[in-house]
């Protein structure tokens, strides 16, 4: 099982639906979406990545959403820091007896790394990205398929939020404050609230937007 650090791709949050970003010349581009956890002050890990503040006794109907999140991407982005303790952990827990299907989707869609400093990873369905962050994910977007699923690690994420690539805001809180620790926001941004579920295991899941900078 890997280490906490590199657990926190599983983090999922709620969708309304919103309509598609178009680009320029009419086509509609698939939603960069991101699901995280978080804590209610705001972090995403402890100082050290620690994730032991996570809410592990998901209820049904938070699985359910986990999944409905799941089959509407075909694509996931991962951050080089994390991939491999996400891979080892899917790839292995698919060999289990009884092992769950999300298992098995975790494993077979496709995977897509960012790393400046390595050009392959071992795993299944896994590619390594070493172009330009802003130019990849765009052209990620313009393919036609369905949306695309980002799980961190918190670095990565970051830098999707500064470089305004980020579609679709899905955070899990946490029904828990830790005071200090990692965040993914460096600056103000200002977010348009989409939707807000409670779910019995005590998780909120917030969905947002950007929010546009043109007046309305």
């Amino acid at each position: 099982m890997p280490s906490p650090a590199k657990r926190s791709f599983f983090c999922p949050g709620k969708v309304a639906h919103p309509a598609r970003m178009l680009i320029d010349y009419g086509e509609i581009m698939r939603k960069l979406k991101l699901q995280m956890q978080i804590t209610i002050d705001g972090f995403v890990a402890g100082t050290e990545g620690q994730l032991d503040w996570m809410t592990r006794a998901m209820d049904e109907k938070l699985l359910a959403f986990i999944n409905h999140l799941t089959d509407t991407s075909d694509t996931i982005l991962l951050g080089r820091k994390m991939t491999e303790g996400f891979i080892e952990y899917w790839e292995q827990a698919i060999t289990q007896p009884n092992s769950p299907s999300f298992g098995q989707k975790m494993v077979s869609i496709p995977k897509v790394v960012f790393s400046k400093t390595i050009n392959k990873v071992a795993g299944q369905n896994v590619r390594v990205e070493n172009g330009p962050l802003v130019e990849a994910v765009n052209g990620l977007k313009s393919q036609a398929g369905k949306d695309i699923v980002v799980y961190g690690g918190a670095t990565f994420v970051s830098s999707l939020i500064e470089n305004g690539l980020i579609d679709e805001f899905n955070f899990f809180v946490n029904p828990v404050a830790i005071g200090k620790g990692m965040q993914v926001f460096a600056a103000r941004k200002a977010l348009k609230l989409v939707s807000s579920t409670a779910y019995p295991s005590g998780i909120v899941v917030n969905t947002y937007q950007p929010q546009s900078s043109s007046p309305s």
